[in-house]
């Protein structure tokens, strides 16, 4: 389906989406877990579950052990309301959409673990996580988006994972390199429907 002038990528890099906030409602499932979420327009992959977060969902066990974990652009939060499935998780989904978030809110408030919803100035600074997931937004551009990366990546403890999916036909292989190049170690976890998993972590 090709987008209308509304649907453009655009809106959901905004803090506030300028598209009329029309709700629908997703679900799929995952481990024996059947997740139903509401979305809108002027949010990331409004009207599905991304191809991409999928691959990440399916090719990426979730957390085996208690921790702290950040949900990187967390679009309307299918990956915050997996993380948050451990009782003692501690989740913090991030975004700059504030419709975003809203929706994240409202589809993780009954999940067992805990789930903080913020923009990314409210995270507090010496905050550390376990395990960062994301499928990161690379339509804003190669420098944004390595902006975004050496702000949050740093923010990992010691013996701490990074899952990052991307597009195989917009960089992944490129990005890996990079990262590579700034000093993480990288492995491509795993490859399906043309997306790569990037297992990033602190070079010893």
């Amino acid at each position: 389906m090709s987008k209308g002038p509304a649907e453009q990528p655009e809106h959901y890099f905004s803090e506030q989406p300028a598209v009329d906030d029309r709700e629908r409602t997703i679900g799929f499932e995952l481990d024996g877990v059947e997740y139903e979420l509401t979305t809108s327009t002027g949010v990331f992959s409004g009207n599905r579950l991304d191809p991409g977060t999928s691959v990440l969902l399916h090719k990426v066990v979730p957390p085996e052990a208690a921790g702290t974990f950040l949900d990187l652009g967390c679009g309307y939060g299918p990956i915050s309301a997996v993380l948050a499935q451990r009782e003692d998780a501690e989740v913090w989904a991030v975004d700059i959409n504030r419709r975003a978030l809203d929706l994240t809110r409202r589809n993780t408030e009954k999940a067992p673990g805990t789930v903080h919803v913020a923009a990314p100035e409210e995270v507090p600074a010496e905050l550390r996580f376990d395990e960062i997931w994301s499928n990161p937004p690379i339509k804003v551009g190669k420098e944004a988006l390595h902006e975004l990366l050496e702000t949050w990546l740093p923010r990992l403890k010691d013996g701490g994972v990074a899952w990052l999916v991307v597009s195989k036909h917009l960089g992944a292989d490129s990005l890996a390199r990079w990262l590579i190049e700034r000093g993480w170690e990288v492995d491509k976890h795993a490859s399906a429907n043309g997306y790569r998993v990037l297992r990033v972590d602190r070079a010893p």
